[in-house]
């Protein structure tokens, strides 16, 4: 493999370290969606926070799967899955027990006759149910939202095994390749789709409809493993990112103000239903390209900002999961909509701090305790000195592999959800 092309080791290269920027691009998406739902006149675009979120996820998820890849020569995927249950599903459901509780107490109230969307949402088919595969199509109501979370978790149930499976056989820069292929695949399948006449129901929920856009994530996660720091790729790539993220930006952020996605048959539903979530996810890798890429650069800083990376990092997925549910609440009690807003964004962040604080964080501790000694006592770790070692660099003292798991447990750790 040529040396530029060649994987560096996790504490070397371009996939080294958590990338706090990409923490506050959490913020600003997931505060597009809130808005979408909340001030939908005032801005009618903000649903491609979602579209941003899937990119992200591939990416994140990608890279996680090759750091441990390139550090043990393995992926556990027993791991892999179990970890994404704890660090996902104790949210999702203590959110649909306490709507399933309040609905019961107070049937009149917004959270009453809920009980049928629990079952879609904790079982990750809400997507599936929009488009009634099960019969007649719901909308979910409080959580009809999780219908992300559901394409997700049904693409990384495949993703994993297809990127082990392409590693096998193929260098990290062919199988990149060929990933971004597959996403061209699905936008040909989403054309043909549009073209047969599916509902929009089908076209906007189905994982194969938005697989594209986790696709091209995954690929720039794939480029970046690929790619040595200080090579001339990496060079070339900072170049172009040094012109394409502001474009990139800008484009999305007046994306989020003036673009109405169309729900009516039509030429444009056509062109935007075929080629729109595909060149949305693109806007967003060049954005978190530039963010990786530039680390030090005035947009990567404004987002490392810890007013808005810590939220991105422990309150996104809270926040994405209650604020509709808090606004479907308050709506037939605070009819004056400016003060609603306010309100409900003041009790979204109080209840996904409270997700954060007694529910994910202490069971991601708890699963991350007794899963990552597996990990890091696996037989098949390179050795540093043996011929993975891109750097051929000697690396300090190893830690124990107790010391290593308990440090992971209770540093910040990237989530592969919508919040990635």
């Amino acid at each position: 493999m040529p040396a530029q092309e060649r994987p560096a080791r996790p504490g070397t290269g371009l996939i080294a370290g958590r990338k706090h920027a990409l923490d506050g691009l959490r913020t600003i998406a997931v505060a597009g969606v809130f808005f979408f739902h909340t001030a939908t006149d005032s801005m009618p675009g903000g649903s491609i926070g979602v579209d941003v979120f899937f990119t992200l996820s591939g990416f994140v998820i990608t890279l996680l799967i090759m750091k441990e890849r390139i550090a043990t020569g393995r992926l556990h995927l027993g791991i892999f899955y179990a970890k994404r249950l704890a660090r996902l599903w104790p949210a999702l459901l203590a959110l649909c027990a306490v709507i399933l509780a309040v609905g019961c107490v107070f049937p009149a109230s917004g959270w009453g006759g809920q009980a049928g969307f629990v079952l879609p949402a904790a079982a990750y088919v809400m997507n599936l149910a929009h488009f009634g595969l099960f019969g007649d199509s719901i909308a979910g109501e409080t959580l009809g939202p999780t219908w992300t979370l559901a394409v997700e978790e049904q693409f990384y149930l495949v993703w994993p095994l297809l990127l082990l499976a392409m590693l096998r056989f193929w260098k990290v820069r062919t199988a990149a390749l060929a990933t971004a292929a597959l996403a061209a695949f699905f936008v040909l399948n989403r054309f043909l789709l549009v073209n047969a006449g599916e509902p929009l129901d089908r076209i906007y929920n189905g994982p194969d409809t938005r697989a594209d856009e986790l696709l091209i994530g995954c690929a720039l996660a794939l480029l970046f493993t690929a790619v040595r720091h200080g090579s001339r790729l990496h060079a070339a790539l900072a170049s172009v990112s040094r012109w394409g993220a502001p474009l990139a930006g800008i484009t999305l952020v007046a994306a989020l103000f003036l673009l109405k996605e169309p729900d009516t048959p039509s030429d444009w539903f056509n062109l935007f239903w075929t080629f729109g979530p595909a060149a949305l996810a693109l806007l967003s890798a060049v954005l978190i390209g530039s963010l990786v890429l530039q680390p030090a650069g005035f947009l990567s800083l404004i987002l490392s900002h810890p007013w808005l990376a810590r939220p991105g990092r422990d309150l996104s997925y809270g926040m994405y999961l209650w604020h509709l549910p808090v606004y479907l609440l308050l709506m037939p009690l605070i009819p004056p909509l400016p003060l609603r807003i306010a309100l409900t964004a003041a009790l979204t962040v109080l209840l996904a701090y409270a997700s954060f604080r007694f529910v994910e964080r202490p069971l991601r501790r708890w699963a991350n305790e007794r899963l990552e000694p597996a990990v890091v006592r696996s037989p098949s770790a390179p050795s540093p000195a043996g011929p993975s070692a891109a750097g051929r660099s000697t690396p300090g003292p190893a830690a124990p592999a107790g010391a290593a798991a308990k440090q992971r447990a209770t540093e910040p750790q990237p989530a592969g959800q919508l919040t990635n």
